[in-house]
């Protein structure tokens, strides 16, 4: 069976035409949307956006070869057939725009959007967790989160999804306003408050104001989920109620939080967690390790029982929460005989994050549950602090003290001017980037240590990670001929 076939009807020409004002050609049926040529899968409609880089009409024929079932273009194309199917729009932007605000009003879901300074894409797993067990769940994949990802997520909403689970994203004020007002949301949950983006905001308080804009796409009858432990939580409140939201619940330790944290056992590898969401006492294991993920669980258990789900199936979900490739997925690798635990937090960084990882590198152990012989950390810098930067990144010293961390391994100049602060007994090496701070990191990696990567996207910290792994498996190829 083709995968087409193997996907229920998403797009009909006729429905596709009428969201977007356009002019279907041809009788064609779509069970996906994709707006990358790359990753186009039989039966998907392909949209041809126009990027900062690439115009998407020029790969509209390598989509229709791949089984397109048609591509939404805004200009003529010359390489394809007269009889090709096709959506022919005025902007292919404003085409998807159009395909997800159609999937939204046609759908009766109920839907949740979460936002935050940190934290968005492990609540969002959460959710889709805890309801797609009670029914069917749509959420947006990865960190599809922006201008394109979020109409993007909204048009593949199959119409006859119960639950919908949508992330928010922003480094502008504004942003998040458009994308709420798209998405609709039932629930809300704004995970944190923190200095993050601040290099484009006066103050963490105007961050607060945008977070809030996750509102503006909300009826009175929803419900804002906020961390009642948060600096910022009178001023979401504040908001929240000026949109007219008539239910306003909170999450956290404070005694007066609708979700409360009782106690919380935290484990290298997983987390117990005994919490009371709106008066029921709820007992339940996280299936990855962090702080940060169970205070992000009472925000999710707390948004199910917004949504009417039930919050004991939920709960029971979270044990098979993992962390995600660059997001603290970990990999136990083999240098020799002994283990080397690497953990991927490569794809991105901010204050608040770097804390949390570090808190989690400090209680990980090797697979046999031993100490290992070295925590080692290799950061990059944190990028979009603005003015606050190089406080911010000397800052991360006592975190590192505070976690005990054996080795630090740092690249760009805020970790740079960072490392020349540190005891030189935890001075691993430091360069000016990643490329030439991978081999410093590798040659001094052994077997028996726990090493953690994290630093912004655009400081490219992926490539340090292939190098371990690259070390690694030179290391297997060795014992194969020895």
């Amino acid at each position: 069976m083709s995968v087409a076939l193997s996907r229920p009807a998403l797009w009909s020409a006729a429905d596709a035409a009428v969201a977007t004002g356009g002019e279907a050609i041809g009788d064609w049926t779509a069970t996906g949307v994709s707006i990358d040529s790359r990753t186009v899968m039989p039966g998907d409609l392909f949209v041809a956006l126009k990027g900062p880089s690439h115009d998407g009409h020029a790969f509209v024929a390598q989509a229709l070869a791949q089984g397109a079932a048609a591509a939404m273009i805004d200009h003529p194309i010359v390489d394809v057939p007269e009889d090709a199917p096709l959506l022919l729009v005025a902007d292919t932007f404003d085409g998807l725009v159009g395909l997800g605000v159609y999937a939204r009003l046609r759908s009766r879901a109920a839907v949740v959007a979460v936002t935050g300074s940190v934290g968005k894409t492990s609540t969002k797993e959460m959710l889709r967790l805890g309801l797609s067990a009670q029914a069917a769940t749509h959420a947006s994949i990865g960190n599809l989160n922006n201008r394109w990802g979020v109409p993007l997520s909204l048009a593949r909403m199959p119409a006859g999804a119960s639950f919908g689970v949508f992330e928010l994203g922003m480094n502008h004020a504004g942003e998040i306003e458009g994308l709420s007002r798209q998405v609709k949301p039932d629930v809300a949950i704004i995970t944190t408050v923190e200095p993050v983006h601040i290099e484009f905001f006066p103050s963490v308080e105007a961050i607060a104001d945008a977070k809030a804009e996750i509102f503006a796409g909300m009826s009175p009858p929803g419900a804002a989920i906020l961390n009642r432990d948060n600096a910022h939580f009178p001023r979401l409140v504040a908001h929240a109620r000026t949109r007219g939201i008539s239910r306003i619940w909170s999450f956290g330790e404070h005694e007066e939080a609708d979700a409360r944290l009782i106690d919380c056992s935290l484990h290298a590898s997983s987390s117990a967690v005994t919490a009371d969401i709106k008066g029921e006492v709820v007992q339940y294991c996280i299936g990855a390790p962090g702080r940060h993920l169970v205070t992000n669980s009472l925000a999710v258990l707390l948004a199910v029982r917004a949504l009417g789900a039930d919050v004991a199936t939920a709960a029971r979900e979270l044990a098979r929460i993992e962390a995600i490739k660059g997001r603290g997925q970990r990999r136990v690798l083999r240098l020799g005989e002994a283990p080397l635990v690497l953990i991927d937090e490569s794809y991105n960084a901010s204050p608040p994050a770097l804390r949390a990882a570090l808190a989690v590198l400090a209680e990980a152990r090797l697979p046999d549950g031993e100490v290992p012989g070295r925590h080692v950390a290799v950061l990059g810098d944190m990028l979009e602090l603005g003015e606050r930067a190089r406080s911010l990144h000397l800052d991360v010293k006592a975190d590192l003290v505070a976690a005990g961390i054996d080795q630090v391994f740092c690249c760009g100049p805020h970790m740079s001017a960072l490392f020349e602060t540190l005891p030189p007994c935890m001075q691993g090496g430091v360069a000016p980037d990643s490329s030439a701070l991978a081999p410093l990191v590798a040659q001094a990696l052994r077997g028996g240590d726990v090493v953690m990567v994290k630093g912004s996207l655009g400081t490219k910290m992926a490539p340090i990670v292939a190098a371990i792994e690259a070390l690694a498996a030179s290391a297997a190829d060795r014992r194969k001929e020895a």
